[in-house]
């Protein structure tokens, strides 16, 4: 059992980026775009309006600044580590050169769960926005196309077909090359944060500030599909918070971006950080405002505006009169999250990179394209399988377990920064967390708590999706992880030197 606790020397993952085949092609304002890129997306144009509804009402703006707090303290925790390991792999490398092997393959199965329901949720969301769209256009595509099994009410087969297609379209611009998708996606972003401003200025000409009051409603039960929830109150604040903790996953995905970048030390951290700050402060300004321009009662899917909630943003313009803003925002909400999903993709593909180049997942997932040098056949299986579970599941189940993959890496993040400095004291840092010892209990605690706080449900598919990987670590991760085969690395009880170098790439 011992085997577990191994930990990967921080030679190791040097020789792996010395020998890495990936592009560095992406400079600091690429990555910050990268990172602006993920998080503005669902968590404006989407979740504004199931986190007003389900969960705070107007004091959603007060549940964007707690997660915006708590990603705070793991942003800090994962700059300093990005500016020692700027590898692919994210959390999952930083754990496994302080924690161990076990830690590092729980959160890299975290990880996954992170960012496969992510894609999928913004898959769906950008379906709805699509939808809408076309409508505005005078083209209705049939429910049965449009509609998960569980939010069809018709007879017969559904599925959400604009969302199966997206993530198609999707994997096809980043098989041809990581220079590509960041093109794409600076453009976007661009148009995005336009956007994000324009709806924060225009808007704010149309609030209704008795939409505020109660600015925090008491707390009072809510249908959620054919569930009875509690809502609202200082609880539904701290909820709320755990459930658009999911909009905050883009400064993740710039340290799984690490590998391809140009000088990954100082320009991941600044990505990080700014990307995050900008992105917070968007989030209040636009959680305001939509709760400003329409009452938090009207995102009921049952009552008198049953698609206001998969497009809050558009339809809060449309209802104030102003149904010329909905067109500008529908059309930057479809072309923005598609740059969301890309982000996302990568960064999943990226990790599912480092666990197999560690041996903890199959080979293929670590092939590159001769070419391209983008890791073609793992985008092509992701694709097929976030495209799949996408077209047949609803929204809320998928952004909640998002979160909890989230979180729990966060936490993980903050363990893992704080253990490599008392180990690890002399060790290189262009990056340093302030006060640490205060700013990593401040983030395990706040992460742990909005993990508390999550859906009966999330928790509950979390938590077996966590142990069916520990399962596959057990049965095939720990007899094929290659610091094991070839004799390589620290243990956590007894620390020693390696006899010989490995090739790592063997």
């Amino acid at each position: 059992m011992s085997k577990i606790w191994t930990k990967k020397p921080m030679s190791a993952f040097e020789d792996d980026m010395k020998s890495s085949q990936l592009k560095k092609v992406l400079g600091k304002w690429s990555l910050t775009a990268i990172g602006i890129g993920a998080i503005i997306g669902g968590g404006i144009f989407v979740l504004t309006g199931t986190g007003a509804y389900y969960h705070a009402g107007p004091a959603l703006a007060l549940s964007f600044v707690i997660a915006g707090i708590a990603c705070v303290f793991a942003a800090l925790c994962y700059s300093e580590f990005a500016s020692i390991l700027p590898v692919e792999g994210s959390a999952y490398a930083y754990a496994y050169g302080t924690v161990g092997e076990i830690f590092a393959w729980i959160i890299g199965w975290g990880l996954i769960l992170e960012y496969a329901m992510g894609s999928m949720t913004v898959a769906v969301s950008w379906s709805g926005y699509f939808n809408k769209l076309l409508k505005m256009f005078g083209i209705h595509l049939p429910d049965y196309l449009t509609s998960d099994p569980a939010s069809y009410t018709g007879e017969g087969f559904s599925m959400n077909l604009p969302a199966f297609l997206i993530v198609l379209f999707v994997i096809s611009i980043l098989i041809k090359g990581t220079k590509e998708a960041a093109k794409a996606n600076n453009l976007i972003v661009i148009m995005k944060v336009s956007a994000v401003l324009f709806v924060i200025i225009a808007g704010a000409f149309f609030i209704n500030t008795e939409n505020w009051n109660p600015f925090i409603p008491a707390v009072t039960n809510v249908m959620e599909g054919d569930k009875i929830k509690e809502a609202y109150g200082i609880q539904g604040i701290v909820s709320g918070a755990a459930a658009i903790f999911f909009a905050y996953v883009g400064f993740d995905a710039v340290s799984t971006q690490a590998g391809e970048a140009i000088n990954p030390k100082k320009d991941v951290p600044f990505a990080i950080i700014v990307s995050l700050l900008v992105c917070t402060g968007l989030y209040i300004l636009v959680s305001l405002v939509l709760t400003g321009m329409m009452h938090y009662s009207d995102f009921n899917p049952q009552g008198k505006y049953p698609d206001a909630i998969k497009a809050p943003v558009a339809y809060a313009f449309e209802i104030a009169g102003q149904g010329w803003a909905g067109y500008i925002i529908t059309i930057a909400a479809t072309i923005g999250l598609i740059s969301v999903l890309m982000v996302m993709i990568m960064g999943q593909s990226r990790i599912f990179l480092g666990m197999s180049k560690d041996g903890l997942i199959p080979k293929m997932f670590s092939e590159l394209h001769p070419v391209k040098k983008t890791p073609a056949k793992s985008l092509m299986l992701l694709g097929i399988l976030i495209a799949t579970v996408a077209a047949f599941t609803p929204i809320s189940k998928l952004a909640d377990m998002t979160s909890f993959g989230t979180l729990f890496a966060f936490t993980m993040v903050c363990v893992a920064v704080w253990i490599l400095r008392k180990k690890e004291p002399q060790m290189p840092r262009s990056f340093k967390v302030p006060a640490l010892p205060v700013i990593a209990t401040l983030g395990i605690c706040i992460n742990i708590y909005l993990i508390w706080n999550l859906s009966h449900d999330a928790k509950l598919l979390s938590m077996g999706w966590l142990a069916l990987g520990v399962i596959i670590y057990f049965t095939y991760s720990l007899r094929n992880s290659k610091l094991h085969k070839i004799g390589y690395g620290e243990t956590f009880k007894a620390e020693q030197e390696p006899l010989q170098k490995p090739d790592l790439d063997l």
